[in-house]
């Protein structure tokens, strides 16, 4: 399809099928009466005190004031559903009773003592949470953020192996800090300073944007709209992109590498999903080389793609380093690398500290997490809504030419925007940022990402229920109709 029939084709007279704006679901929580500064002044120190590489989202930013569960309230009283959560962070709910109520306990007992010294906590949790992860992935250093967490994984990974080069994937996004920055191959952050030394990308499996994919790829309940002539069981799509691997690590890397770094499901870039088998046959050919496999899981893990607790058993794999940060605690600034024995003693030859990793509040709030994710059935409702809510917006893709791909599992989703379906080409994005404030007017907080920024990411709460996904659903179907009849009226 050429750009100027697609022009035309997407200016063509459009008859909406939307008569009413969609009802957003009620909810009982009554926020209290927000008392800080006026809207006003609030952007103003935004703008002169705080540092402006810490961007905001939309035309006019978000004044947010409380939260609960699922919901954000704005300084308003204005109610929006959260299908961002932080950005992947708020993984049981905002404020929820359980985690609210451990913190608030743990605070009139111990708040730091630097893990120098054992107290309850960290011991109980390093339990907790390692009884959940598959032999012999059982010894866990706690740190606070996802950077910090991959930084110390290629690190062990190094000393481990006794190599240095460590591959990525393009697209992929493993944190911001300079040592991770090597890992990310997403181009806007990068900074034009050193980094990467040691780090080579490869060919993304991208069975939609890639130039391999069909119509079985992936494991996901929605497939591509690209066709292919795959028998049971055989993906010619994993078999070129293997190819691309083994390409990479012959002329990319030395006969000996350190590791290698996947995020189960592409995070930042939007949902991406690699064909079903990949992982593990890269993990093979990884290891003939002596590296070792890391599972970055701080967007896919504790529930989150529904069928798995970790993102990394949807490929049927077991790596040699895991991981853990964002929805580990709910919000809380904790994070965590979980791995084997012989690996953690590695780091263990030399002096190694980490000033509040595994401090008591950190510990209380992450058992909670758990707890609250097993009690509230979240990894189930996960599959069950996510499920529903994919199904049901693959009914979008059917009917507008400009949502290329809907993919996704369990309650991380992505929502690929394009010129057209043939072309593939991303939707300008201008375009899409109408769209996407359409969204938050009519009360549904969506994420941005992709390349190009053309993917919408929907990973909210793991507490959503089908009405709110209904409500999202109609919102966005809503603001793709108006998208079509702005087109139509130039």
């Amino acid at each position: 399809m050429t750009s100027g029939f697609c022009i035309a084709f997407r200016q063509q007279k459009w008859k909406s099928t939307v008569s009413v704006q969609a009802k957003m679901p009620p909810c009982n929580f009554v926020p209290e009466k927000y008392q800080s500064y006026s809207y006003e002044r609030m952007l103003k120190i935004r703008e002169q005190n705080v540092s402006p590489a810490l961007r905001t989202f939309y035309k006019k930013p978000l004044l947010l004031h409380q939260g609960y569960m699922q919901w954000l309230f704005d300084y308003e009283g204005r109610r929006y559903l959260d299908l961002f959560a932080g950005i992947v962070t708020v993984s049981v709910g905002h404020c929820h009773p359980k985690v609210t109520m451990a913190i608030q306990k743990q605070l009139a007992c111990l708040w730091h003592t630097t893990n120098i010294y054992m107290h309850p906590s960290i011991q109980e949790y390093a339990e907790k949470l390692t009884s959940l992860l598959p032999d012999p992935l059982k010894v866990v250093y706690l740190t606070n953020s996802g950077s910090e967490a991959n930084d110390l994984a290629m690190f062990m990974a190094r000393l481990y192996t006794r190599n240095f080069d460590i591959i990525s994937f393009r697209g992929a996004y493993h944190g911001g800090s300079p040592y991770a920055l090597g890992l990310t191959s997403i181009g806007p952050y990068k900074h034009g300073v050193a980094n990467g030394f040691g780090c080579s990308t490869t060919m993304l499996p991208d069975v939609f944007r890639g130039p391999w994919g069909g119509s079985n790829c992936r494991d996901s309940p929605v497939q591509t709209v690209r066709k292919c002539s795959c028998s049971e069981g055989v993906c010619h799509a994993n078999d070129q992109y293997i190819e691309q691997f083994k390409d990479t690590l012959n002329t990319c890397v030395p006969k000996t590498i350190a590791g290698f770094i996947s995020e189960p499901i592409q995070g930042v870039n939007g949902a991406v999903q690699y064909p079903k088998g990949f992982l593990k046959e890269a993990y093979g050919l990884v290891r003939e080389r002596g590296g070792v496999c890391i599972s970055d899981e701080v967007q896919t893990g504790f529930g989150r793609t529904g069928s798995h607790f970790w993102g990394f058993q949807t490929h049927g794999v077991v790596p040699d380093i895991v991981t853990l940060a964002k929805g580990i605690g709910n919000g809380f600034p904790m994070a965590a690398v979980v791995t084997t024995k012989e690996i953690a003693n590695s780091l263990a030859q030399n002096l190694h500290f980490n000033t509040f990793g595994g401090n008591p509040l950190a510990c209380v709030v992450g058992a909670a997490v758990l707890d609250a994710i097993e009690e509230d059935h979240l990894q189930k409702n996960s599959k069950d809504v996510g499920t529903y809510m994919l199904l049901e917006l693959a009914k979008l893709r059917d009917k507008f030419e400009i949502v290329g791909d809907v993919r996704g599992k369990g309650l991380m989703i992505g929502i690929e925007m394009v010129t057209d379906k043939d072309s593939r080409h991303p939707l300008p994005t201008e375009e899409i940022s109408e769209i996407w404030e359409d969204c938050k007017d009519m009360g549904v907080l969506i994420g941005r990402g992709g390349l190009y920024n053309q993917t919408f990411r929907i990973k909210p709460p793991m507490c959503i229920t089908k009405k709110d996904a209904d409500f999202a659903v109609e919102v966005i179907h809503t603001a793709l109709e108006r998208h079509m009849e702005r087109v139509a009226a130039k």
